[in-house]
């Protein structure tokens, strides 16, 4: 097999596992948006995030995580649904860009995403979280083009 075969091959596969795991991730940190202890986890970002905490104040720190989990649930959904709307999925990956833009400002909003030990600032443990963020950002940003890329083709989207 050529080489440049094989990294069809390992691209289509790539483009597919981040796709998936994108998926999984939002289904699931949507599911949990639901439970009492995730809206304890979730309370020093959202609090601290000028477009979140007016939220807050208005429907309750609850509302807003079901809120939260619903648009999260809702953007794997569509982010999944590549294969049958690649442009529904384009959508939602480019709305995930935007909600991990949005989780990665809470490093800047957020007090306890930081520790002073020994003169500079170092990431705590919600910092480390956060910084997941970076990766699935840029996983949203292929599956985005990828989405894109299949509406174009003419026939069945891959």
């Amino acid at each position: 097999m050529e080489i440049h075969r094989i990294g069809k091959i390992v691209h289509s596969a790539g483009i597919s596992t981040i796709r998936y795991g994108l998926v999984v991730n939002l289904l699931e940190i949507g599911r949990i948006k639901f439970e009492d202890y995730e809206v304890e986890n979730i309370r020093p970002l959202v609090t601290s995030s000028p477009p979140l905490a007016w939220l807050i104040a208005r429907l309750g720190e609850k509302k807003v995580a079901k809120l939260l989990g619903v648009t999260e649930i809702v953007l794997g959904s569509l982010i999944g649904a590549k294969p049958i709307a690649p442009r529904a999925s384009a959508l939602g990956s480019l709305a995930a860009v935007g909600m991990f833009a949005t989780t990665l400002s809470f490093l800047a909003t957020t007090p306890e995403a930081w520790q002073q030990t020994r003169g500079e600032p170092k990431l705590s443990l919600a910092g480390q979280f956060l910084m997941k963020d970076v990766v699935l950002l840029g996983a949203s940003l292929l599956t985005a083009a990828d989405a894109l890329q299949a509406a174009e083709r003419p026939g069945i989207a891959r």
